[in-house]
C-alpha cells in the first residue's frame, strides 16, 4: 500500500492499494481516479498503514482512502465506517473529513 502525506493547515492522508495507482474507473457520471501526484507516496507495510492511520485520527487528519486492503486497514482501526464507504466498478473508497 501507498501513503502519501499532503500538508496544509491540517494533514490529508491519502492510502491506495498499490496495483490501483495511475488507474481511472469510471461508474456512470461518477469517476474515481488515482493518480501518482495525489496518492504515490512511500510504500508501508499493514502494521505501518496502521500506525499512520491511528495517529492521522488522534491529530483530526483528513483521509482520503482507496482500495479493498486499505479500506479493510481504516475499518479496522475505527477511522472508517461501513456507511461511509462508497464504490465505483468494485473499488472501494472512503473520504473521511473531520
Amino acid at each position: 500500500m501507498l501513503v502519501k502525506i499532503h500538508k496544509s493547515y491540517r494533514e490529508t492522508i491519502a492510502i491506495c492499494d498499490t496495483d490501483l495507482i495511475e488507474k481511472t474507473f469510471t461508474e456512470g457520471n461518477r469517476e474515481l481516479k488515482v493518480t501518482k501526484s495525489f496518492f504515490q507516496g512511500e510504500e508501508k507495510t499493514p502494521e505501518e498503514i496502521i500506525e499512520i492511520l491511528k495517529k492521522g485520527n488522534e491529530e483530526d487528519s483528513t483521509f482520503n482512502i482507496v482500495g479493498k486492503n486499505s479500506i479493510d486497514l481504516a475499518l479496522k482501526v475505527g477511522v472508517v465506517k461501513k456507511e461511509g464507504i462508497n464504490s465505483i466498478q468494485g473499488i472501494p473508497f472512503a473520504l473521511v473529513l473531520i
